[in-house]
């Protein structure tokens, strides 16, 4: 079944093709559409990081110590319940994972909430953007185990309590890590694909009331979602990074 073209997409498409296929043709990928490679998910991820750029330019213009604007108290606040987060799940020093936590939360909320844009679709709704996300998250909550622990001392996590469970303690850790990765990227997609599919159907059947309660429940995903994906890789973090495994 053929992608519905958004407007922007199509813009894309119609002036941008070029430069597409040029960085699809360094990692050797060409696809069967070279006229169209750009996708909608693709085009609205573009859109969100511009959007958050321009916003975190705005923040930085206006922070003041003695006169903090309404956005600064938005960042601030956000940036004290992600620390405060951090610190309840166990993370001995949130101040140091704080930014990547914001980051991925902010960066997830505005990916679910764009789609609540009639003219646009949330990029989330699109496997490999989850699945992109949840990689990010496992390699950097490894690294961080690795620096703040050691490589030796944050290996021996998976060797478990005693050295003769060692081998059977390897392939469970070694799954379960895996699982992590896959639990992020179908909770997510699963979620954000559902909310949004059965908000257009009742788009589609009604006019104004329910369609109006369904947008408010989107909403609502959106941010719980974002939540959860972030508090998951805090947990993650956690994990990594304590002293006593």
């Amino acid at each position: 079944m053929p992608e519905h073209e958004l407007w922007l997409t199509a813009l894309f498409n119609d002036y941008l093709a070029g430069i597409a296929n040029s960085i699809l043709a360094v990692f050797n990928i060409h696809l069967e559409n070279q006229a169209r490679p750009w996708a909608n998910w693709i085009v609205m991820e573009l859109l969100v990081v511009a959007l958050l750029m321009a916003l975190a330019a705005a923040v930085r213009s206006s922070l003041s110590p003695d006169k903090p604007g309404k956005l600064q108290h938005i960042f601030e606040l956000l940036y004290g319940f992600i620390k405060t987060q951090a610190s309840e799940v166990g993370i001995e020093h949130p101040e140091r994972y704080s930014a990547f936590f914001g980051t991925l939360f902010v960066f997830v909320l505005a990916m679910n909430l764009i789609g609540a844009i009639p003219i646009f679709e949330s990029p989330t709704m699109e496997v490999a953007v989850p699945v992109g996300l949840a990689v990010a998250t496992w390699i950097y909550y490894h690294a961080m185990g690795v620096w703040e622990l050691g490589p030796g001392k944050y290996l021996k996590h998976f060797l478990g309590p005693v050295i003769w469970l060692a081998p059977i303690m390897i392939f469970i850790e070694v799954i379960g890590h895996f699982a992590r990765m896959l639990s992020l990227s179908v909770r997510l997609y699963g979620n954000m694909l559902a909310g949004e599919q059965i908000t257009n159907a009742f788009i589609g059947l009604t006019y104004l009331i329910v369609p109006v309660i369904f947008m408010f429940l989107h909403v609502f995903v959106a941010f719980l979602q974002a939540y959860v994906f972030a508090l998951l890789a805090m947990i993650y973090v956690s994990m990594a990074t304590a002293h006593e495994h």
